[in-house]
């Protein structure tokens, strides 16, 4: 009889090592993760682990035939920035292995009897505002406004958005006349932050970077412009906000993808809390011109109202506490 298992793909990023450590917390139920990479050595022992792509369908059939998945969270992804300078694979890994999955996710939900919760982060990425006039005027995003994406992460994030709610609503096995269908839900994140793990490929990380370097006593060259401003979260609220809509009963959703959000800062704000911080940081302005057209088109903030009305979702790090609670003293004690 096959084993009952949580999965967690693309578990050596930020959000899966965050995710993997709350459900080890726990110790209540059998997690078993999925990577390119071996476990880093902080997680060994924490979970059941295969290495292996996303793409490998022999692979996903070998899982589907071990173990009786209740819920996946499918965190593996290229980032924003990586996917501009390869399209290509970031369409075959973001869009494609999310197909794979989600068709796993399907046959499981029908041999089961029951719905396959699938857990998806997206991205505010999936949004893009055509100037900074527009989203001076538009500063609170909720979901149905502006999803006009201009990054290649950013459009297979919608797209599989798009093709979750497709597997949840409409799709029907041949032969099937009751299906069961996958249950997707997908969460809008803003820029993600973490005090233990360094970022790495999104655009988003500049906030990031900046405290990481101006512990390390390194110098640091800022990738858009000190006005540009977009929402952020830290990592603790990230997971929470995860587990909260995995756990929220079906018939109090109104949508299949929701924002959630904490705070918004600009890059000069960053800089400031950085400069205050480590008083021997060195920040300069830098922009990159196609890293600052992304995150011009990106919203400034979010409106997570939907969230908040529909699963009670509630940041836990307002911008003080973030900052003085748990990036400032997390990351000063990492570099001590």
């Amino acid at each position: 009889m096959s084993e009952k298992a949580i999965l967690i793909t693309g578990v050596c990023g930020e959000i899966g090592q965050a995710l993997l450590e709350s459900f080890a917390e726990q110790n209540e139920q059998t997690v078993v993760t999925f990577d390119l990479k071996p476990l880093p050595d902080k997680l060994q022992g924490k979970s059941t682990h295969v290495e292996g792509n996303i793409l490998d369908k022999d692979l996903l059939a070998q899982l589907s035939a071990e173990y009786e998945f209740e819920v996946i969270y499918h965190m593996a992804a290229l980032l924003s920035t990586t996917g501009e300078h390869k399209p290509a694979l970031a369409h075959e890994v973001n869009a494609c292995g999310t197909v794979e999955l989600l068709k796993m996710a399907a046959g499981q939900s029908q041999a089961q009897g029951k719905r396959v919760r699938f857990i998806f982060p997206s991205s505010i990425a999936v949004y893009g505002l055509p100037d900074l006039e527009t989203k001076r005027k538009h500063y609170r995003i909720h979901e149905r406004e502006w999803t006009e994406p201009t990054t290649m992460y950013g459009c297979t994030k919608l797209y599989c958005e798009k093709v979750g709610n497709y597997y949840s609503k409409y799709f029907l096995q041949l032969g099937k006349e009751e299906p069961v269908r996958l249950d997707f839900r997908a969460l809008r994140f803003p820029g993600l932050i973490s005090a233990f793990t360094v970022p790495s490929g999104g655009t988003s990380d500049y906030g990031p970077e900046m405290l990481h370097a101006a512990a390390q006593g390194k110098p640091y060259a800022c990738f858009v412009r000190p006005d540009v401003r977009i929402p952020f979260m830290v990592m603790p609220d990230a997971v929470k906000s995860l587990l909260t809509l995995a756990a929220a009963p079906q018939e109090n959703l109104s949508t299949r993808a929701y924002n959630v959000t904490s705070f918004s800062l600009s890059a000069e704000e960053f800089k400031e809390v950085a400069q205050n911080s480590f008083p021997k940081a060195e920040i300069v302005f830098r922009p990159d011109v196609k890293r600052q057209s992304i995150v011009d088109s990106w919203p400034a903030d979010l409106d997570d109202s939907a969230a908040r009305q529909d699963w009670g979702w509630e940041p836990d790090y307002d911008v003080e506490r973030a900052l003085g609670e748990y990036l400032v003293p997390n990351i000063r004690e990492r570099y001590r």
